[in-house]
């Protein structure tokens, strides 16, 4: 299942993929994320976030690991536990005008969560409107 985000920002492209690319912000523009830390590494490739989280009344950790990091323009983390793993990427195009974060999380269910994988429709949607919007408030912030 994939998620993908769009969102247009005035704010200065170098302080928005700073934000973005410290994972520990995900407390402040992702509504599912309860917590956040960095384990390891100063944010460059090999840096290890544990990110707690709820999705569809359930809390669960993933252990997120910088995949790649091509500053200032892109960031893509894999995060996984026993019964699912995600690549989230985080682009910043400040090609356009204004610029556009896109934000897209590709994820992978594995053992019994794939059996439930059919019905997790709605509440991906639930998921992608909230982070959206969360993602629209936090860079307004930083639009100031």
């Amino acid at each position: 299942m994939k998620l993908e985000i769009r969102v247009p920002t005035t704010a200065d492209p170098s302080a928005v993929f700073a934000y973005l690319s410290d994972f520990t912000t995900t407390t402040e523009w992702d509504p599912g994320s309860v917590e956040t830390t960095r384990e390891s590494g100063h944010g460059g490739v090999g840096t290890v976030y544990r990110n707690r989280s709820t999705f569809a009344g359930r809390t669960s950790e993933l252990t997120y690991t910088v995949i790649e990091r091509d500053e200032p323009r892109r960031i893509r983390l894999r995060g996984a536990n026993e019964t699912v793993t995600a690549i989230d990427t985080i682009t910043v195009d400040a090609s356009e005008s204004p610029t556009v974060v896109h934000y897209e999380a590709d994820f992978t269910f594995r053992g019994v969560a794939k059996l439930a994988r059919p019905f997790l429709g709605r509440a991906f949607a639930k998921l992608r409107d909230d982070a959206e919007r969360g993602l629209r408030e936090a860079l307004a912030r930083l639009e100031k």
